[in-house]
């Protein structure tokens, strides 16, 4: 009996372990595979709009077609690489913004008391329970030539005429950035939550000043939260297409536009899928690189 419960033991462990690479397996290397092989592919009239790249022409005879052309076109085309370089420039002053103010505001929670910090969590998390579509649209009732703003500024005689608030790069930011602060806040939180007060006393005790404590203590301890805030905010990002799309103008090109006017305007696929395997080497990277500097710092030796 006993030999046969180490043995269950054992399985439910192995399968445990397995379930985090299944996941991978069927959500990321799977799809991976495909938009890669759909990349390589030419477009056709056809459902789904794309050629096979293996094709049997005669009995133990086949043909195996690839084709490049749209990786080149990605970075020798202006168009594409303005993109690129817009989605990267947005979503570096997102995450610039997001990690300024979420950082004071994870900071401001840690200095409440602890019967007060779960309300300002709650407060923080509140607007996750409406609908992503509805707190972006709000933005274009606020920020439109008729809106909130706008009406409040004219009526205490601070403006002549309406600002131009919408359509343009600067709602597109501040939209970005009220969607995704949280997304900086809580990381960079639970960090400094963990921060043992005791190296704080220690340094007031030594005669360090409240300034010199938190640059030599408190932020280079908060690191790990600012970077795994930086990354939740800095990938997602980049290949944003809802937030563009209602609150940018004809001029905003961003990745994530892109690709859908490839997907569906022009119904492009192999072009549309070699952005998609751009997109995930660029964002891979990074990631990698990070989860091993964390291994190295927790793991010296």
């Amino acid at each position: 009996m006993i030999y046969f419960r180490k043995i269950l033991q054992e399985s439910f462990k192995k399968l445990w372990i397995a379930m985090p690479y299944a996941w991978l397996l069927l959500f990321f290397v799977i799809p991976f595979i495909y938009l890669f092989k759909m990349s390589l592919s030419d477009v056709v009239t056809a459902v789904p709009p794309i050629s096979n790249l293996i094709e049997f022409v005669a009995p133990g005879k086949l043909t195996v077609h690839v084709d490049f052309s749209h990786y080149i076109a990605l970075f020798s085309e202006l168009f594409y690489l303005s993109g690129f370089v817009s989605s990267l420039m947005m979503a570096a002053f997102t995450t610039f913004f997001c990690l300024i103010m979420g950082y004071g505001m994870a900071y401001g929670l840690i200095k409440l008391p602890k019967h007060l910090r779960t309300v300002g969590l709650m407060l923080i998390m509140v607007p996750f329970s409406t609908s992503f579509l509805i707190r972006v649209y709000a933005w274009v009732i606020l920020l439109n030539q008729e809106g909130v703003i706008n009406g409040w500024l004219s009526k205490f005689g601070l403006i002549t005429a309406p600002l131009p608030l919408l359509y343009n790069d600067f709602s597109v930011l501040l939209g970005l950035v009220y969607c995704y602060l949280p997304f900086m806040i809580l990381p960079i939180y639970t960090v400094l939550e963990k921060i043992e007060p005791s190296y704080l006393e220690a340094a007031a005790d030594l005669g360090a000043s409240p300034l010199r404590r938190f640059y030599q203590i408190t932020l280079p301890l908060s690191v790990p939260g600012i970077l795994a805030g930086c990354v939740l905010v800095f990938v997602p990002v980049t290949g944003e297409f809802v937030i563009p799309e209602l609150l940018g103008g004809p001029d905003t090109l961003m990745i994530g536009r892109i690709m859908w006017m490839e997907f569906f305007n022009n119904r492009d696929w192999p072009l549309a899928a070699s952005l998609a395997v751009v997109m995930l080497i660029l964002f891979v990277i990074p990631i990698m690189g990070l989860q091993r500097w964390q291994y190295k710092r927790g793991n010296p030796s």
